[in-house]
């Protein structure tokens, strides 16, 4: 019998956000997110259920279903999974290591998010509820 040693892994990457922190309503077409909180508290609105997720807490945003964001009343620290894989490319594209960092300006988040499959749908803090109410 042959074993082989691997080296630990990195841990995962890990997002953490500031009080009050909204995301844009957006929808994933080509693949589902999920969120794992780690500390602090996260609000997800996916579709028409809101979901208040604390330490050790997470839920599944459904390819097709438009979703959001927002940071409780302290930071928190959260996971952000994909399947299937390719949703980190949209990451390394916006996203830096370096907490300072400038973000990207909403045209080129939008443009940058239908790159990879990701539909931006309104502001940061708009509903999903919001998005049946404009059709109306």
């Amino acid at each position: 019998m042959r074993t082989r040693s691997c080296a630990p892994a990195p841990p995962p990457p890990t997002r953490v956000s500031t009080t009050n922190e909204k995301a844009p309503l957006h929808v994933h077409h080509a693949d589902d997110e999920g969120f794992y909180v780690l500390e602090g508290e996260l609000t997800l609105w996916v579709g028409d259920e809101q979901h208040v997720l604390r330490g050790g807490e997470g839920v599944l945003a459904p390819r097709g279903v438009p979703h959001t964001l927002r940071v409780g009343d302290r930071d928190a620290r959260w996971l952000v999974t994909s399947t299937p894989a390719g949703f980190e490319g949209f990451v390394r594209a916006v996203g830096s290591p370096e907490p300072q960092a400038a973000l990207p300006s909403p045209d080129d988040l939008t443009r940058v998010a239908a790159e990879h499959g990701i539909e931006i749908l309104g502001p940061p803090g708009m509903l999903p509820a919001e998005l049946a109410a404009r059709a109306a």
